[in-house]
């Protein structure tokens, strides 16, 4: 620009791309990106901030980079000035000096009801793209009735369940279909480790009223992985009275964790309260029939990308087989998968697949022994593991014995003989008969299908 006294929004966007490499994509989603160029005057460069707290933030952490990007294409730039949009009374709130030039930084009291930039959403994690079977549906059509915007009879929503089930796909998709459909509302999408430090940083500021203005201005809050806040008593006092504040307003709150409410250590009783006064859904590690629906979903995807490979017959049954505990992983190896196959120049088949996700099929081996199933049956229903093992036909006994010769047959790779060995020394047909009782128990009592998802759950974690 030829040390000129004035720079172009064309030009601006053309620096700040360059921030965007400097300060790293979360930050310049977070911090940069929502800054609008204002203009450049006596050596000053003005921005509108949406609010205080994003100008004080920006002020003492990214001066530094802004100033160094602008003071190379226009050389009189000397100072930054950041105003809430609409103000004019500026007045200076920070210097932050550093090695060639001086910053005063200035932003002005916000007037109006503040918001807080909007996450960058995955673009992959939309509706249309979340295959739903029996393990999430429950939870899926929660999501989409929320995702309508209009009221609903839960607040809040409570997503929670193991790495790679889903949480966070529902938690875009959900933000991406508010943003489409109703953009008059103002989407808060964070996670619990941001929403934490931002309110270290108001503490820390004295800007804690900006911070609650901020927090309790928007129609809906959404907070990832909540469970980063127990132990942490301070955040979780915030929380709970921000919490308190949009629900009596009828703000929707969508929260997601790894774990339900009540499982949280740390995690103070009143706040386990709030959260599981709504609804809690729980998505379910997922099944066979889930995980081949995702893997066929993912193919029409990867053809986009590889439309002349095919996938040999067989080869996505025995992915969904093989690789059974995290949608992630299953995802990464198909990805894998394509890419290898076209640069190789060769067919998806079973060959081809076991060579190039040897690692993957190894680390996805059932590594369960039948000896621990037993300990945490035993542990399950307060028996002896002697008594569960031994010859008493009780059904207090027998009972639980048939549960762990079920999860044996599906959780390990030994045989009916070897189980039945294992549980001294009884038939494979014994084994055959408890497996196929429980199969029919689980389809008609509820607490024999808890008891099985919680101790497949317990093992496979």
């Amino acid at each position: 620009m030829d040390g000129r006294n004035r720079m172009t929004q064309e030009e601006w966007g053309v620096l700040s791309e360059r921030l965007e490499h400097t300060v790293g994509r979360n930050n310049f989603a977070t911090w940069i990106k929502p800054l609008a160029f204002k203009d450049i005057q006596d050596g000053i460069a003005t921005f509108h901030v949406p609010t205080t707290f994003i100008g004080n933030y920006v002020s003492q952490n990214f001066a530094d980079a802004i100033l160094h990007e602008l003071h190379s294409d226009t050389p009189s730039v000397r100072r930054l000035n950041f105003t809430v949009a609409a103000q004019s009374d500026a007045r200076p709130i920070a210097h932050k000096a550093i090695a060639h030039k001086t910053a005063a930084v200035s932003a002005t009291k916000a007037e109006q009801p503040t918001t807080m930039p909007r996450a960058k959403l995955d673009k992959r994690f939309t509706f249309d793209r979340f295959v739903v079977g029996k393990p999430n549906e429950l939870a899926h059509a929660a999501a989409k009735r929320v995702a309508e915007g209009g009221p609903v009879t839960f607040n809040p929503l409570f997503l929670y369940g193991g790495v790679g089930l889903g949480k966070t796909h529902l938690m875009h998709a959900i933000a991406w279909e508010l943003q489409t459909s109703r953009p008059d509302l103002n989407v808060m999408y964070l996670s619990a480790e941001q929403f934490m430090y931002r309110f270290v940083q108001a503490l820390r500021e004295r800007k804690m009223m900006d911070f609650k203005e901020i927090f309790r201005s928007v129609d809906v809050l959404m907070v990832d992985d909540v469970q980063f806040i127990a132990g942490k008593d301070s955040t979780q006092e915030e929380f709970f009275h921000t919490f308190n504040a949009l629900v009596d307003q009828n703000k929707q709150i969508i929260i997601s964790a790894d774990r339900a409410p009540g499982e949280i250590s740390g995690l103070e009783d009143r706040v386990k309260s709030r959260l599981q006064c709504g609804l809690v859904v729980d998505l379910h590690p997922t099944d066979y029939e889930l995980r081949l629906g995702i893997l066929q979903s993912k193919v029409e995807m990867q053809r986009e990308n590889y439309p002349d490979l095919e996938v040999q017959k067989g080869v996505l049954e025995f992915l969904a087989h093989r690789i059974s505990t995290n949608v992630r992983v299953l995802e990464g190896a198909l990805t894998r998968l394509f890419a290898f196959a076209s640069l190789v120049g060769r067919e998806i088949n079973m060959e081809l697949t076991q060579d190039c996700l040897a690692d993957v099929l190894r680390a996805s081996e059932r590594k369960i022994s039948v000896e621990e199933i037993q300990r945490k049956v035993s542990e399950h229903y307060n028996i002896r593991l002697s008594d569960m093992i031994g010859p008493k036909r009780l059904r207090s006994y027998a009972r639980p014995r048939q549960v762990a010769m079920y999860l044996s047959k599906h959780l390990t790779s030994r045989s009916l003989p070897e189980i039945g060995r294992r549980f001294g020394g009884r038939d494979h047909t014994t084994v055959m008969h408890g497996v196929k009782r429980i199969e029919e128990l689980k389809q008609s009592d509820g607490q024999i299908a808890e008891d099985l998802e919680l101790l497949r759950r317990a093992l496979e974690a």
